[in-house]
């Protein structure tokens, strides 16, 4: 039965997770959404700035924290180690979902608004491509472990987790981080960037910076000499050379 309920929980947390990421990325884009970055009850810079600043440390806390190899070396005295990763899922749902909630858009110039059909057009495309990225990056490095399916699913199977694999398929043979550039051309390629967005943007890209130099640390510690080389030789976010 406790089998049964971890894979109930971990199917929960990603269904949970696919509303609220599809969710983010109409708010990221003032598409389709009753509420986002732009779109809602207004506020100026000193009412807004506080409480979205507040949001984005908030969203990069939890994300990183729990994320690193130490937090889940004592959370799982707590929680079973088979849904470790779908709580961590379900929480970054959570904060995710409470961001878009309470971020208050800002009155405040816009920083640029691109009004050219073919410029709009192909801004459009990139948020629509780094999105795609998004997408597929997840897949090529185990959409389903990811997303805490596959480890609630071998607990269900009884079978055990398989060993990590150090793998560059794809986009990941040409720079070390795709998902990120994805995530990064979504926030950024906006023909009209306002104050709020900016701030939205700007504190979100600190963040992947951020977090990227503790994954990296990870990994290091995890592939060794196989991820330095790997460092050493393909860019983080922009490819150094194409690679056949």
């Amino acid at each position: 039965m406790r089998r049964l309920l971890s894979f109930l929980y971990g199917v929960a947390a990603y269904a949970a997770c696919l509303i609220v990421l599809l969710y983010f990325i109409g708010f990221s884009g003032n598409l389709w959404v009753p509420k986002s970055v732009d779109i809602g009850p207004r506020a100026s810079p000193a009412e807004a700035l506080p409480v979205d600043a507040l949001l984005l440390l908030l969203f990069g806390l939890q994300h990183s924290v729990m994320a690193r190899c130490s937090f889940k070396r004592w959370w799982t005295r707590f929680v079973p180690p088979v849904v470790e990763r779908s709580t961590y899922v379900l929480s970054t749902s959570v904060v995710l979902a409470v961001f878009c909630w309470l971020w208050l858009p800002i009155e405040a110039p816009l920083a640029w608004h691109v009004k050219h059909p073919a410029a709009v057009a192909a801004l459009w495309c990139l948020f629509g491509l780094g999105w795609a990225m998004v997408l597929l990056s997840t897949f090529l490095i185990n959409h389903f472990e990811l997303f805490g399916l596959q480890q609630v699913f071998l607990g269900l199977t009884g079978r055990p987790m398989p060993e990590p694999q150090f793998r560059t398929p794809l986009l990941y043979r040409h720079v070390r981080h795709p998902l990120y550039l994805g995530l990064l051309l979504g926030f950024w390629a906006v023909p009209a960037m306002t104050a709020g967005r900016l701030l939205f943007a700007a504190g979100l890209s600190g963040y992947i910076l951020i977090g990227i130099a503790f994954e990296e640390r990870d990994l290091l510690a995890q592939f060794g000499e196989r991820y330095r080389r790997y460092r050493h030789e393909v860019g983080m976010l922009l490819p150094r050379r194409i690679r056949p």
